[in-house]
């Protein structure tokens, strides 16, 4: 090496030495940013210590309390407003209701402080806290309802299965972006007061436009991990234009009843052991009626991962999405807590609506049905696959198992370009969102392959495709019960 080469070199030293003792490059501290990219969504720096926290002692002994309970339920109106539009670039990292979605600094008071030392006296609260024993009266003004639709016979035909194609190979799995919360790509906190939530449940709710339905969501008070928090909704929906997945995905609006808040859409009784909640599990749309696919959930268990489902229902929607009606006469009831089709994934492919479904909990196996588009809101039209044919049956349990358990959260789609079906879904034994492939939606289905494992993300669960991956991109949605929000991740499979 010359002269030039070695004045060269240590030029180039000197300069790595320069910048590491200035600080990484603008490029690098901009990765360190939230996903939202907004230095105020940072979190505070650790303070050097202050007052004292006072402890709290509680005592919240149990009464039973009985709640009637009307039904059918009453109506209440929606309440709605415009959604607000996404910020422009140069007011993204503005927020739009500081008034609602900052807190308030607090304020120094006496915490007890004697001379030099400090002493926090314990605060003990006292507040009884109900058991409901939750009874169904009759509604004396019970709300309109339209009659059932005629009953028909769909008849009986052959599906074989088809074989299996080899299990997919999946070649990398990363984390695009937080999607929901604090930090957020869309800031879903400042703008909709989201800042808890999971699920984030994906379909093509028109041309260019994906919906994204969360399931419990929290504003004020939620600290995570877990659900819980104020300001508790059922469930939300949002839209997204965005095709640029690869740096995470926005959501443009959502539905609102009011400045920077998202709106409940799919009604719920909000009573436990009645209907603590109702919870989306898919959704789809046929020509302008946007479907969504909910779970009627009767109490959350006390092991994870375990719930009791009332019964597994439809609701849809006539205003792109804005209100929502239960089907009626369409619900699939949870006989002894062993029914099929309790968490259901329902899939318009051709003339026909699949419905691939599971029992409540993330334990069971999965079931699959099918329905001609115009009758998605007949039960009577609708054929079971059993044993090789499309049977029609009043019973649910009917419908053959496509493939052993646990299966938990299923999400399907139809790859055209692939001509297979692909279906995610959280096997609790591994601890792992696993990926299966087939040609048809009744099977053979493919040995599965894992996504992701608890090892990388811990506590995960979800797993939701999104309509719009391509190629060999696989993106999905991923839940994690320590943060209590959703991320997008993005998969390489061949």
């Amino acid at each position: 090496m010359g002269n030039a080469g070695r004045r060269y070199v240590l030029l180039a030293v000197s300069a790595a030495l320069i910048g590491t003792a200035l600080g990484p490059a603008p490029e690098a501290a901009a990765r360190r940013l939230p996903s939202s990219g907004c230095v105020n969504d940072l979190p505070p720096k650790p303070g050097r210590g202050g007052p004292p926290v006072q402890p709290e002692i509680r005592i919240d002994p149990p009464y039973l309390k009985l709640m009637p309970m009307l039904e059918p339920g009453p109506y209440k109106r929606p309440i709605r407003i415009p959604s607000q539009q996404p910020p422009s670039k140069d007011k993204r990292c503005v927020d739009p209701c500081p008034d609602i979605t900052d807190p308030k600094k607090p304020t120094t008071g006496d915490t007890g402080s004697l001379g030099s030392a400090s002493l926090a006296f314990p605060k003990i609260t006292f507040k009884l806290r109900a058991i409901p024993i939750p009874y169904a009266v009759p509604n004396p003004n019970p709300p309109k309802t339209p009659p059932p639709p005629a009953r028909v016979n769909p008849g009986a035909d052959a599906a074989p299965a088809a074989p299996a194609p080899r299990a997919p190979r999946v070649r990398s799995v990363r984390w695009v972006s937080t999607m929901t919360g604090k930090g957020s790509t869309s800031r879903t906190d400042k703008r909709w007061q989201i800042n808890g939530t999971d699920l984030g449940i994906m379909w093509e709710a028109g041309p260019g436009k994906i919906a994204v339905a969360f399931g419990d969501t929290f504003g004020k008070g939620f600290r995570p991990p877990g659900a819980n928090g104020g300001d508790w909704r059922s469930n939300v929906v949002g839209f997204s234009s965005d095709r640029k997945l690869g740096d995470g995905m926005s959501i443009d609006t959502m539905v609102q009843d009011k400045r920077c808040h998202a709106a409940q859409v799919v009604d719920s009784r909000g009573v436990k052991y009645y209907e603590q909640t109702t919870i989306p599990t898919s959704g789809f749309a046929i020509g302008d009626r946007q479907f969504m696919t909910y779970m009627s959930v009767n109490s959350w268990g006390d092991i994870p991962g375990t719930w009791l489902t009332n019964y597994g229902g439809l609701a849809y929607s006539d205003d792109e999405g804005s209100t929502w009606t239960r089907a009626p006469h369409l619900r699939w009831d949870n006989v002894f807590g062993v029914s099929q089709f309790q968490v259901s994934a329902m899939v318009p492919e051709g003339d026909y609506v699949y419905m691939f479904g599971t029992p409540n909990s993330r334990l069971g196996s999965v079931g699959l049905a099918r329905v001609r588009k115009d009758d998605v809101l007949n039960k009577t039209a609708y054929q079971y696959w059993r044993d090789g044919r499309w049977i029609p049956s009043r019973d649910a349990n009917a419908a053959s198992v496509l493939f052993g358990g646990p299966t938990g959260e299923i999400s399907v789609r139809y790859n055209a370009d692939k001509k297979k079906w692909e279906m995610t879904y959280l096997d609790v034994a591994q601890g792992a969102i696993m990926l299966r492939t087939s040609r048809t939606p009744q099977g053979t289905w493919s040995a599965p392959v894992q996504l992701v494992n608890s090892g990388q993300r811990a506590q995960l669960y979800g797993g939701f495709i999104h309509p719009w991956s391509a190629g060999n991109d696989l993106y999905f949605t991923l839940s994690q019960w320590s943060t209590y929000n959703v991320s997008l991740m993005r998969a390489r499979v061949y």
